[in-house]
């Protein structure tokens, strides 16, 4: 491989963000490793400990304990099970990622609750690897409940919305 070929992978990882690369050709590998993501350089570092934790780390500022986070954070409605009705229907999300409610913070959200929508409607966007994905109503109907608080990491196949059909 080249010095050119490996300047254009640096470049490439640079230019889309990536956090690794690794390309083999024949026996040669090159794997190029960003030391850190673009955005970290605009948010504050998440590191949380115990107070006196870490004594001594210069540049280190212990946040709250993770207790009183917990104390901060709305709570969590309980996770709904499966209603026996078969009229209602859930909406679950096809990826992992985080749920939002609206397009934009202090946006109202895409649903109301006892709001009617029709298949194809956008009900909320789940965002994954810094991509928006927009989650539509698969059927029409009354929106029940809203099962996922705003903000909230989402799994795969997690229940987001009942929905009774009409």
């Amino acid at each position: 491989m080249t010095v050119d070929e490996i300047r254009e992978l640096i470049q490439l990882v640079s230019d889309t963000g990536i956090a690794e690369l690794e390309v083999k050709r024949g026996e040669n590998t090159v794997r190029i490793k960003r030391a850190s993501a673009p955005e970290a350089h605009m948010q504050a570092p998440m590191f949380y400990a115990a107070p006196g934790q870490h004594p001594g780390v210069p540049g280190y500022a212990a946040g709250p304990s993770p207790q009183a986070l917990a104390a901060q954070q709305p709570p969590t409605p309980p996770k709904s099970e499966p209603t026996a009705d078969p009229a209602v229907k859930l909406v679950k999300s096809p990826i992992v990622g985080t749920f939002y409610e609206c397009p934009s913070p202090g946006a109202p959200p895409f649903v109301r609750i006892g709001e009617t929508v029709q298949a194809g409607r956008v009900i909320c966007i789940i965002e994954s690897m810094k991509l928006m994905n927009e989650i539509e109503a698969e059927f029409a109907g009354v929106i029940e409940s809203k099962l996922v608080p705003n903000g909230q990491p989402v799994e795969y196949g997690e229940a987001l919305y009942s929905i009774r059909a009409i």
